[in-house]
């Protein structure tokens, strides 16, 4: 009757980040392919080792770019771009084009659609599918992975003992197929179940025979609302499947099964996952039969507070009475979301570090929670007294609270969150003062992070050079970037914000109630890593903090410069977040302290202030009965940041790659006068809710792909303006970029943003002369 520890998946970028500098090696023809794979075997069996006290080996949970993506290329799902032969092995130079456009063979192509993961800031690539698709088994990555990690288990079994059971990660087809995108005719999705079981089944068998003994199947698309339709389909699918295999582990997270449990609990599944940090437990524990396995998922997978043990067992116990050896203990979700060691954190506070689990911790902590439940309390009475001390370090901790904070969000007013004048008004008054042309070009905000500008950074934190000589150097970065914006012809420019190391990291530096790491690094998508803060305290704004940058840009040229910020939803969802606190408290705290930054910068004659909210979707809750509540102080908290200025001063905000059609009306509400999305890897498609709905101020759809090192034509930018027009009044459209440049070199960035220009002249010349 024992308890059994697993996780769902671990990193896969490596402790230092080994996977992404390989990767951007061999993109680059640094490296061979044979030296890449050598970097991703070690980081994967790296993986392997950091595992080695669990029951079960998690595998196939590393991929190279997405595990999305990974997934179209077993079912040979490559968009015909690529000119991938149906059936053929998918070579990773066609994966990684299909991912970013480019790879070191092969032609160039417009990549694929790149989206969010459920509400992570994980980027998934989304698959493409036609009427009557193909599901053809076209990669071998997944089986090898298997064979390599029975061979190693084998090789690495402890004396006398058994070696560990393997299980393998697989997308589960219905997830796959909800988070597809349909090109060509429109058809109903569910006409491929039949067809996508096939496919999967014989993976099954496969995977069988390559030696795992268990299949944890992903559908997280249990955690949202589905239609009975969707729901059948479950049931379709796994009784089928179930045929094959009696080692299925369905797994869910992110949110509670909810309303999809009665069709859950009937399905041929040896087991179900749930998270429970966010989900249901209490209603899935009542329900599941007792002669199936449970997996509970106490852990968190999404935040780094450390485990209140003690608690976590007082749940675990009663499930184990119930279910013996069939109860299985791990971590909410993947480990994918949090950063690899805390160990490596010697530099962070001691008292702050105390209170923290990465994922190395969480294995740990999970290993400790098994233990409690197979040899009892007194097994790991040290862990779970080290564990209370934690909990209560920070409860008590008097850096935590800031009663001015708490007495400025008690002040708050209804009319602290309005513009005094609406946008008819506010807009007259802006064109009267910029006097811009048709279509308006500008940029998102940052320009290319050199390694001059790397350097310069890194020697100031390190002390190699002096203020003085910090802000000189990065004057002159600021100065560059103005010029070649001049060069150009853009007619809104930026500063380029060569001080910034990250859009959320640098806010964090400078506002109270933000910790630090040195390594905390988390996979956003591909080789793009972020190193989230980690929120502990109450917010607040000590200083200015980007005026004096901006109003040295200002001085360089008499065209506008926006003023940069980082809107307060975004701060909070790409930071690590408290847990003692609502998610709304913390908005509102960040809000106001962007909201007296907002106000220095038009003080100091910055009159175009863009607030970027990118990750304002992210944060909607999964069901739906939650979302309404969500958007209200969502956007109360944007427009808490922006309402303080005058009708003539001009907001703007940017959000990507999320789908914003479903919650356009919140967008509308946040009385942004300029918004700019990204349009192009989804070719406009994000505009479709436009023809229906009318959005009452400025836009600007993105026509260039700034996660693609393919630089756009003049042509292809000029169609999609051209495309833009059929959805909006081209007098409120704007030319601009998908995102920030930082990720791009400056040839690229001049070649691309020279189409940019060249399309808007000829469109200006087109429309003025009809």
């Amino acid at each position: 009757m024992m308890a059994v520890a697993h996780i769902l998946g671990f990193p896969r970028i490596g402790a230092k980040r080994e996977l992404k500098f390989a990767l951007e090696k061999y993109w680059r023809g640094d490296i061979s392919q044979e030296a890449l794979l050598d970097v991703a075997r070690t980081v994967e069996e790296t993986a392997w080792q950091a595992q080695q006290g669990l029951d079960l080996l998690t595998v196939g949970d590393f991929t190279f770019y997405d595990h999305i993506l990974d997934t179209s290329s077993l079912l040979g799902v490559i968009p015909s771009r690529f000119n991938h032969p149906q059936g053929e092995e998918v070579s990773l130079d066609t994966y990684f084009r299909v991912a970013r456009g480019r790879a070191p063979t092969g032609e160039d192509a417009p990549a694929s659609e790149m989206t969010k993961w459920f509400d992570t800031n994980y980027h998934y690539i989304v698959p493409e599918i036609s009427k009557n698709q193909a599901f053809t088994l076209s990669s071998q990555k997944l089986f090898d992975t298997v064979k390599r990690a029975t061979a190693y288990v084998a090789r690495n079994a402890k004396d006398n003992n058994e070696p560990q059971a393997v299980k393998a990660v697989l997308v589960g087809p219905l997830t796959w197929l909800k988070l597809s995108a349909i090109k060509g005719e429109t058809f109903s999705k569910l006409t491929l179940v039949p067809a996508l079981i096939e496919a999967y089944r014989t993976i099954l068998v496969k995977l069988a025979e390559s030696g795992a003994d268990w299949i944890q199947i992903d559908e997280p698309i249990l955690a949202l609302d589905l239609s009975e339709e969707w729901r059948a389909a479950f049931t379709t699918v796994y009784e089928a499947l179930a045929a094959v295999s009696d080692r299925l582990i369905l797994t869910t997270y992110f949110d509670e099964i909810g309303d999809n449990l009665n069709t859950v609990k009937t399905l041929p599944v040896a087991g179900l996952h749930i998270d429970a940090v966010r989900g249901d437990l209490d209603s899935v524990a009542s329900a599941w039969p007792n002669d199936k396995i449970l997996s509970v998922g106490l852990v968190d997978g999404r935040n780094i507070w450390a485990n209140d043990l003690a608690k976590s067992l007082t749940i675990l116990e009663p499930l184990a009475k119930q279910w013996g050896d069939q109860l299985w203990v791990g971590s909410s979700s993947s480990l994918l979301h949090v950063p690899v060691d805390l160990n490596a954190e010697e530099k962070l506070d001691a008292e702050i570090r105390s209170w923290l689990a990465f994922g190395i911790q969480k294995i740990a902590e999970i290993e400790v929670l098994t233990q409690g439940l197979n040899q009892g309390r007194e097994a790991v009475s040290d862990a779970l007294a080290k564990a209370s001390a934690i909990q209560v370090s920070r409860e008590t901790s008097t850096r935590i609270h800031n009663s001015a904070v708490a007495k400025r969000i008690a002040d708050i007013r209804p009319e602290d969150a309005k513009r005094n004048d609406p946008f008819t008004v506010r807009a007259a008054l802006q064109a009267a003062k910029f006097q811009l042309p048709l279509f308006p070009t500008t940029t998102i905000g940052s320009f290319p992070q050199t390694g001059d500008i790397r350097q310069t950074r890194l020697q100031y934190r390190l002390g190699g050079i002096s203020e003085a000589e910090y802000k000189t150097a990065i004057q002159a970065q600021i100065q560059y970037a103005i010029e070649e914006q001049e060069k150009l012809g853009l007619d809104v420019l930026v500063h380029g914000e060569a001080e910034r190391n990250d859009m959320v990291e640098y806010f964090g530096e400078n506002l109270d109630g933000f910790a630090f790491t040195q390594f905390g690094w988390v996979q956003s998508y591909g080789s793009r890593c972020v190193k989230p803060p980690i929120i502990y305290g109450d917010v607040a704004r000590p200083k200015a903090i980007t005026v004096e940058w901006i109003q040295y840009a200002q001085s360089l040229t008499n065209l506008p410069v926006k003023g940069m910020l980082t809107g307060p939803v975004t701060i909070l969802s790409w930071s690590f977040p408290r847990d003692d606190e609502s998610d709304e408290t913390t908005a509102y705290q960040i809000a106001l302290a962007l909201r007296d930054e907002v106000q220095d910068l038009e003080a100091a004659g910055v009159h175009i202030i863009q607030i970027d909210e990118p990750a304002i979707r992210e944060l909607l809750p999964l069901r739906k009965a939650r979302q309404a509540a969500y958007l209200e102080w969502a956007e109360r908290a944007f427009r808490l940041s922006s309402s303080g200025v005058a009708p003539t001063t001009q907001i703007h905000t940017h959000m990507c790659y999320s789908n914003f059609n479903e919650i356009i009306h919140s967008i509308a509400n946040l009385d942004a006068d300029v918004i700019t999305i990204e349009t192009s890897r989804s070719h406009m498609k994000l505009l479709d809710v436009f023809r229906e709905f009318q959005y009452p101020n400025d836009i600007g759809p993105g026509v260039y792909d700034i996660h693609s090192p393919r630089i756009p034509t003049t042509q292809e930018i000029e169609t999609l303006i051209e495309r833009a027009t059929e959805y909006l009044p081209k007098e409120r459209i704007w030319i601009n970029p998908d995102c920030g440049l930082k990720t791009r070199g400056w040839d690229e960035v001049r070649e691309a943003l020279n189409h940019l220009v060249a399309a808007t002249k000829s469109l200006r010349q087109k429309y003025q002369a009809q």
